[in-house]
């Protein structure tokens, strides 16, 4: 009996709450789809640091899927809780007619798992389909062979979905059980009657916490966005943090005790249609909802932040990898290396042989170690200078400690690098980028890492900065810094390189290292690839056997560096996305349940609206109005406070994040939250508009 019971009632539950079943099925579906690219990842035909950036990405996707399970198990039980609330008459009744707190118990027992079975089945169905599609994607994105592309059925996924997944719903009946056993029979039988306690809060007090809230958020907002660079280390982060916290709940709480007293006041709006009764229903739901809306305002305000700055991450670095790599190889080497030296934080001794290797150029060290140079094309070799009698402090003159107060961290005593202005013009042609020119006492300052741009433009706009450069004065020629590079990066990272004209009397010992930039003499790609494996494959690799043998020349090739970039946006991408879809269905689902809960309580109160003379137009308004109001609330504080991260994000990001591209990414996180968002709303609003119909 107990059996067909629950089974009839798993029946009327998925009738009644689709809503709870579809962020089920959403949620394993995703779990699965997201741990299943171990084995998408083997159809595809990818170079091996290709796949090994995958395999860390599957690795990240691991730790991160924990955090979702849990994120996930929190909202099974919350909204769990939500619908045993729900039927506290049926319990009463079950009680009533002679069924113990066990039976009961056991009834809830099998309707979980028959949900949990279902639910499992079907997001698992779903999820493995979708999974066919992540593979394409992930393919595209590192622009992989797709012609072995095969259906793909990932057992190590489906086993860890159910696992956790199972954990999940055993930890739901340990609650289910938990609150059925303080259930007593009158409560549960005058449960439709019990109104939820409404504490009426001062509207005074209610003012002055609201005014508190927003000055601590304008606070933290001024420590993200105008006084972000105090924030230096992880630790000082906290602080903001944990003021968008304490304000949010100030925010919330303080708004159902004034917001109301305010409206009343404007009786045209107050008075309008059904509002009054709207307005009462959203103000006792906010008062009663303090911390949950709070909580769902953040997981929106992190959906909006994270899709937002990921997706802008990824559209720069793919807009700029083109503009970076012009060309297949740069090689660099020290010149001049002294008795000893410090590389990675070790001190390392010369040995002689070293030292006078260190003196000879690149391509003469290539020809003299044996390396077919009818392999490279294009090549040109430059040396770029530095002396310790020219450093940051130095160029920053009288705004050093102005630039210091602002920024404490950077390296001041750097050395400036400086270049002279054939040598440049020569890389410059062969990059297809902006030449110079100079007179005799002129300087220029090429940079485009923006946040050391700025603190250069702020020392060049002034026109009035000269430079002693190898015992000679030069002035400036712009009073700004000048796009250009040498040196190939995933983004703009050239935080300045000072060209000076050829007569500067820049001597062999100021000599910092070679550089050079060539092509592959290669027509085809298996051709390039041949090529590439001279300079990066490990023990088999020409240059790695020049470092066997003590003689260092670093360098990186347009391969190397676009496949890390991909590798890169890719893994924050799609943690990203895994991350901010979990959030925005956990924090759908939490509202589209309180109000479907909230329907089915008030039935009587829309039952009164139609006695009244309410016809069903109106009522229908009211309920849009009702559920718009309580979607919206924390979707608005959400975005002012996104506005504010993501230009913290933006900050943090900046050299390989631009706002430039932030517009298509803000559009796509707005149609991924309309998309979801929206049917959540939408859903919603048709579940609680027939369950205020049943009579």
């Amino acid at each position: 009996m107990l059996f067909k019971l629950s089974f009839n009632n798993m029946k009327k539950s998925i009738k009644d709450y689709t809503i709870y079943f579809l962020t089920l099925v959403l949620g394993v579906a995703i779990f699965y789809m997201f741990n299943s690219l171990d084995s998408q990842q083997a159809m595809l035909q990818v170079s091996a640091s290709q796949r090994e950036i995958i395999k860390l990405m599957i690795t990240m996707l691991g730790f991160v899927s924990v955090f979702v399970a849990v994120v996930l198990g929190l909202l099974i039980v919350y909204a769990n809780n939500f619908l045993i609330n729900r039927r506290k008459k049926e319990f009463g009744i079950y009680m009533t007619l002679g069924m113990g707190r066990k039976q009961i118990s056991k009834i809830i027992l099998m309707e979980t798992i028959f949900v949990g079975i279902i639910s499992l089945a079907i997001g698992l169905v779903v999820g493995v389909f979708a999974s066919q599609f992540m593979s394409i994607l992930v393919a595209k994105m590192f622009e992989a062979d797709m012609s072995e592309f095969q259906f793909i059925f990932s057992k190590e996924a489906c086993i860890k979905t159910c696992i956790y997944f199972g954990v999940m719903y055993i930890a739901v009946m340990f609650f289910n059980t938990i609150t059925v056993s303080r259930y007593k029979l009158i409560n549960l039988l005058n449960a439709t009657k019990k109104n939820e306690q409404i504490k009426i809060k001062n509207p005074f007090i209610s003012v002055l916490i609201f005014i508190i809230g927003a000055s601590i958020l304008g606070y933290a907002y001024y420590k993200v966005t105008i006084d972000v660079h105090s924030i230096d280390t992880a630790e000082k982060i906290l602080l903001p943090i944990i003021m968008g916290i304490v304000g949010t709940l100030s925010i919330f709480w303080s708004l159902s005790g004034f917001i109301l007293q305010i409206i009343k006041k404007y009786k045209r709006v107050y008075l309008k249609d059904v509002n009054m009764f709207v307005l009462r229903q959203i103000n006792n739901k906010i008062n009663t909802m303090v911390v949950s809306m709070s909580v769902i305002c953040l997981m929106l305000f992190m959906t909006i932040s994270i899709l937002s700055s990921s997706l802008a991450l990824r559209n720069t670095m793919g807009r700029e990898l083109l503009e970076m790599t012009p060309v297949d190889l740069n090689l660099y080497k020290t010149a001049n290396l002294p008795e000893s030296y410090k590389k990675y934080g070790v001190e390392r001794k010369t040995t002689k042989e070293q030292r006078e290797d260190s003196k000879i150029p690149i391509v003469e060290k290539l020809k003299n170690n044996g390396l077919d140079m009818n392999i490279l094309k294009d090549i040109i070799e430059i040396p770029i200078y530095a002396s310790n009698d020219l450093t940051w402090n130095d160029f920053l003159g009288s705004k050093l400690e102005q630039v210091k107060a602002k920024f404490p961290g950077l390296a001041y005593h750097t050395a400036e690098q400086i270049v002279k202005i054939s040598d440049y013009n020569k890389i410059a042609k062969l990059y297809g980028i902006d030449e110079y020119e100079l007179n005799d006492d002129e300087y220029i300052i090429l940079c485009d890492f923006v946040s050391m741009e700025e603190i250069r433009n702020e020392v060049l706009k002034e026109g009035n900065n000269p430079l002693t450069i190898a015992g000679k004065q030069y002035k400036t020629k712009y009073n700004e810094c000048k796009n250009g590079f040498i040196v190939m990066s995933t983004s703009h990272t050239n935080t300045g390189i000072i060209l000076v004209p050829d007569n500067c009397p820049l001597t062999n010992d100021m000599k910092e290292m070679y550089f050079l930039a060539a092509n592959y003499n290669a027509n085809t790609e298996e051709e390039k690839e041949e090529i590439e494996k001279l300079f990066t494959s490990g023990d088999s690799g020409f240059i790695q056997n020049l470092a066997d043998n003590g003689l260092e020349i670093d360098g990186f090739t347009k391969i190397s560096i676009i496949e890390a970039s991909v590798g890169l946006a890719t893994i924050v991408t799609f943690i990203a996305i895994y991350l901010g879809i979990i959030f925005l269905i956990a924090s759908s689902a939490i509202l589209a349940l309180k109000q479907l809960t909230e329907s089915s309580d008030n039935k009587q109160r829309y039952l009164v609206l139609r006695k009244i003379g309410c016809d069903e137009k109106m009522i229908n308004k009211a309920l849009f109005r009702q559920i718009g109001i309580f979607f919206i609330a924390p979707l608005a504080l959400a975005i002012i406070h996104s506005i504010f991260g993501i230009q913290f994000a933006l900050n943090i990001l900046s050299g390989i994040a631009s706002s430039k591209d932030l517009l298509p990414s803000i559009i796509a996180t707005i149609v991924v939250m309309g998309v979801i968002y929206g049917a959540y709303f939408l859903a919603t609003y048709f579940g609680s508009k027939n369950i205020i119909k049943e009579e």
